[in-house]
């Protein structure tokens, strides 16, 4: 929408549209090599075991000799929206 050969500035431009100037320049980048590595282990293995979380995950990705750690690891998880499966507290529930 906004045009730099236009006969108002670039600025004014984005004033009138309400837009940060910054985001004209940005260029997205994606994730790295690794990360998608990482990535496609994860997706494997959430496969097989539904129920890890990302404290399992990252203890999988550690004991087969991968360095990631559960912040990453549960970075990755939540931008490939996976949900780990968890049994539900019956914390109210009487006892028979």
């Amino acid at each position: 929408m906004v045009n730099k050969g236009h006969k108002l500035s670039v600025r004014r431009q984005c004033v009138l549209l309400t837009l940060a100037r910054s985001n004209l320049y940005y260029q997205p980048k994606g994730e790295s090599a690794e990360n998608l590595k990482f990535m496609r282990i994860i997706d494997k293995q959430f496969l097989e075991t539904p129920w890890y979380g990302s404290r399992q995950m990252a203890r999988h990705m550690k004991q087969n000799n991968h360095q990631c750690g559960r912040h990453r690891v549960r970075r990755l998880m939540r931008l490939m929206r996976l949900v780990p499966i968890y049994q539900e507290r019956k914390t109210s529930k009487k006892h028979p």
